[in-house]
C-alpha cells in the first residue's frame, strides 16, 4: 500500500510539474504576441461605433476591471461571458514593480484560460490614471476607459447592494467592457500634449490672479474704500505701481499730486495716471479708512500686487508659446481669418479639441465638448432640448467664447445670430442662438483643419437652410 501510495503522488506530483510546464509555455507565448490597440488602430478607421466594440471583445480576449487609486489599483478579471475568472481583487502599487505584477497576474489568468489578449478597462479618475494607461499599452496591453457615471449607475445590478467600494467597482468595469460600454482613451502626444500642458497652466494662472486680485480688494475695500473711485481700474498698469509704493490714504496723502505724478513719469506708462493725480489725491484726503492693523495690510496689498505683476509676465510668457505652437498645426492660420477668433481663443480650442485625427464626425467632438442636445420625452411628454453639459467643460467653454466674440466682431456671424433670435417659426433665446453659433464655429474649424479650405464668410451663410419666404425677403 505504501509502494502504491508512493507511486500515486509522484504520478501526481510530476503531472502538476508538467503542467506547470506547460503553462509557462503558454504564458511565455501570451507575452510574446500581446498587441495593445489604440485609438489610433480603431478610431481612425471609420467609426468605432457599439458594435464595433462588441466585436473588439473577441472570445479569446481576457477582460480586466480596473479600480485606480493614488496610491493602490485594484484588479478582477472575467471573460466574454461575464464569469469571474480572478479569485478575489488583485492589489498593486502605482511604480513600475506594481505594474509589472499586475501584467504577470494576468498573463498566468490568460495561459490557465487560453486567452491570447488582455485589454484593461478603467474610470478615468483625476490624472492618476496617466501612467498605469501608458505603462500597459507599451507593454502590449489594450487600455479602454468606461465612464464612472455608468459605474455608479450599474453599482447594483451586480448585486442588489448599493455597495460601492474598491473591490467591487473592477468587476462593474469589467462587466461594462464585456458589453462594448466603453470608449478609447487620449492621451495628448507631441504638439498637441504642449498645447494641453500650456493651457492648463495658463488656466491655473489666470485662477491664481483671480484670487490675489479678490485678495487685493478685500484688503483696499477696508482701509481705503474710496479706491475705487481714485483708481478706476484697479488691476491697471498704473495702479499697480502706485499700490506697490503708496497703498494707504496716508502713503498718497505724504507723497501728494506730485508724488503721485512722479510715480507715473519713472513707470513711463501711457493713459490717464497723469491727469487723475489730483483725484487720487483727493480721494485719500477724505478717506473714511480705519487706521489699526494697517501696518500689516500694507505689507499684504504689496504682496499681492508683486504676485499679479508676476502673474502678468508669467501668463504673457505662456500666450507667446501658445501661438507659437498654435501655428505648428496645419491650417490652424485660416482659423483665424475668422473675426473675433484670436490666437488666446484658437489656441485653447485646439489644446482641449487635441488631433483633429481621431474624429471621424465633428458631432464626436460636439459631444466631446458637452453640447450635444438631449432631450427627455415620454409618449405625449416632450421634454426641453438642451446640451449635455457632459465632456470637456474647457473645450465648451472656448466654445462659446468663441461664439460670444464672433457675434460681436464678424458681420456674418452677427447675421446669423440676428436670424436665429428673430425669425418666425421657433426663434432662439439669445443664450440658445449663442450655443448654435459655438456648435457652426466647431463645425467650421472642423472642415478647415480636416480639409484645408479657407474660411469663406459667404459660404457659411449660405449653408444656412431658411424658409422660402424669408429667402425672399432677404433678396
Amino acid at each position: 500500500m505504501n509502494v502504491k501510495g508512493t507511486k500515486k503522488k509522484n504520478q501526481v506530483v510530476t503531472e502538476n510539474i508538467f503542467e506547470q510546464q506547460e503553462l509557462l509555455k503558454k504564458a511565455e507565448v501570451i507575452r510574446e504576441n500581446l498587441t495593445a490597440s489604440t485609438w489610433r488602430e480603431l478610431e481612425t478607421n471609420g467609426k468605432f461605433d457599439k458594435n464595433a466594440k462588441i466585436s473588439f471583445i473577441s472570445d479569446d480576449m481576457l477582460i480586466l476591471g480596473c479600480d485606480v487609486g493614488s496610491e493602490t489599483h485594484y484588479l478582477r478579471a472575467i471573460d466574454t461571458r461575464g464569469r469571474e475568472l480572478s479569485k478575489s481583487a488583485f492589489s498593486f502599487g502605482n511604480d513600475a514593480e506594481g505594474f509589472l505584477s499586475a501584467k504577470e497576474w494576468a498573463v498566468k489568468i490568460a495561459a490557465e484560460h487560453d486567452k491570447k489578449q488582455i485589454v484593461l478597462g478603467l474610470e478615468p479618475t483625476g490624472h492618476y490614471w496617466f501612467c498605469l494607461a501608458t505603462w500597459m499599452i507599451s507593454n502590449g496591453i489594450s487600455v479602454v476607459q468606461v465612464n464612472p457615471y455608468a459605474v455608479k449607475q450599474t453599482k447594483e445590478v451586480e448585486d442588489n447592494s448599493q455597495l460601492k467600494d474598491d473591490t467591487k467597482d473592477p468587476k462593474l468595469i469589467a462587466n461594462l467592457v464585456k458589453d462594448g460600454n466603453f470608449g478609447m482613451p487620449y492621451l495628448p502626444e507631441k504638439i498637441y500634449a504642449e498645447l494641453r500642458r500650456l493651457s492648463m497652466f495658463r488656466d491655473q494662472l489666470n485662477e491664481d490672479r483671480i484670487r490675489n486680485l479678490n485678495r487685493l480688494h478685500r484688503e483696499m475695500k477696508i482701509y481705503f474704500p474710496e479706491y475705487k473711485d481714485a483708481f478706476g481700474k484697479v488691476d491697471g498698469a498704473f495702479c499697480l505701481e502706485v499700490l506697490k509704493r503708496a497703498p494707504f490714504p496716508e502713503d498718497l496723502v505724504k507723497l501728494g499730486v506730485d508724488g503721485i505724478k512722479q510715480i507715473w513719469h519713472e513707470a513711463k506708462l501711457r493713459g490717464r495716471g497723469y491727469v487723475n493725480a489730483k483725484s487720487i489725491f483727493e480721494n485719500a484726503e477724505k478717506s473714511i479708512g480705519i487706521k489699526d492693523g494697517a501696518e500689516t495690510s500694507r505689507q499684504a496689498v504689496k504682496w499681492f500686487v508683486n504676485r499679479i505683476l508676476e502673474l502678468d509676465e508669467q501668463l504673457t510668457d505662456i500666450a507667446q508659446q501658445l501661438n507659437q505652437k498654435c501655428m505648428e498645426i496645419p491650417y490652424a492660420e485660416n482659423i483665424l481669418a475668422i473675426s473675433g477668433i484670436g490666437e488666446t481663443t484658437l489656441s485653447g480650442i485646439l489644446a482641449e479639441m487635441g488631433d483633429i485625427s481621431r474624429f471621424d464626425d465633428v458631432k464626436e467632438i460636439q459631444k466631446l465638448s458637452g453640447l450635444g442636445l438631449v432631450a427627455c420625452s415620454s409618449g405625449k411628454h416632450k421634454g426641453e432640448t438642451k446640451i449635455s453639459h457632459r465632456g470637456r467643460k474647457r473645450l465648451r467653454y472656448w466654445l462659446f467664447q468663441a461664439a460670444k466674440s464672433a457675434v460681436a466682431h464678424a458681420d456674418e456671424f452677427k447675421e446669423l445670430h440676428v436670424y436665429y433670435t428673430t425669425r418666425k417659426d421657433n426663434p432662439l433665446k439669445k443664450m440658445q442662438s449663442l450655443i448654435v453659433i459655438a456648435c457652426k464655429i466647431l463645425r467650421v474649424i472642423y472642415t478647415i483643419l480636416t480639409k484645408g479650405t479657407k474660411y469663406d464668410p459667404n459660404k457659411m451663410l449660405g449653408d444656412i437652410v431658411r424658409p422660402n419666404q424669408e429667402l425672399t425677403q432677404a433678396a
